[in-house]
């Protein structure tokens, strides 16, 4: 037998109308439940009768979902949940993070203890090639100065400022120590073995 298919309209009839809202209230609060078992989901009803009565179900707090809601409306990409793709980027990065953290701690000469001959060898190898690009690159910066201090005393902007020979760099004098010397006076108390010249010829 065919289940005849009913018109959706206002039912005029009050008592029809009221066991009709109590049996579609309870299916649909059986669905919901439903839902939310099934799937995980968290959700709220909140139903009002034509005669003003409350019914309302909720699969956790009401409050709570209710809450999240007036977020969501308030903030929608902060409370917007993460894609799959975001995630894999987010735990790709986090991964990173944390080698290139441990990375500067075995630099810096710590953690040390889980690492492997090999491991060992190739970390000394990276420090040593490291320690000689810093040494390069401080001993272009040092002969920098130098030419500049030599270009100042040419231009006579300066005052008097020593003729430094690039000796010093053998010495291991640093930029600081250069440019402290300015008086000739305190060339004669120095005991540094570095060759200075003064920046015009003595009169006669």
């Amino acid at each position: 037998m065919t289940r005849q298919k009913i018109e959706i309209k206002k039912i005029d009839n009050i008592t029809a109308r009221q066991v009709t809202f109590s049996k579609r209230r309870r299916g649909l609060f059986k669905k919901a439940q439903e839902l939310s078992t099934l799937c995980d989901a968290q959700l709220a009803l909140i139903v009002f009768s034509s005669t003003g009565k409350l019914y309302e179900y909720s699969s956790s707090s009401m409050q709570q979902v209710i809450k999240r809601h007036s977020l969501q409306s308030d903030y929608p990409e902060k409370s917007r949940q993460p894609s799959f793709d975001e995630l894999q980027r987010h735990a790709l990065l986090t991964r990173e993070i944390a080698e290139k953290t441990m990375e500067i701690r075995h630099l810096k000469g710590e953690k040390l203890e889980n690492l492997s001959l090999e491991e060992l060898k190739r970390l000394e190898k990276m420090i040593e090639t490291g320690l000689e690009r810093v040494i390069e690159t401080k001993d272009n910066k040092f002969i920098h100065e130098i030419d500049s201090l030599k270009r100042k005393q040419m231009a006579g902007t300066s005052g008097v400022v020593p003729i430094i020979d690039v000796e010093i760099l053998e010495q291991g004098e640093s930029c600081e120590s250069i440019t402290a010397i300015s008086n000739p006076e305190d060339l004669d108390s120095s005991d540094t073995t570095l060759k200075l010249g003064l920046p015009f010829p003595e009169s006669s």
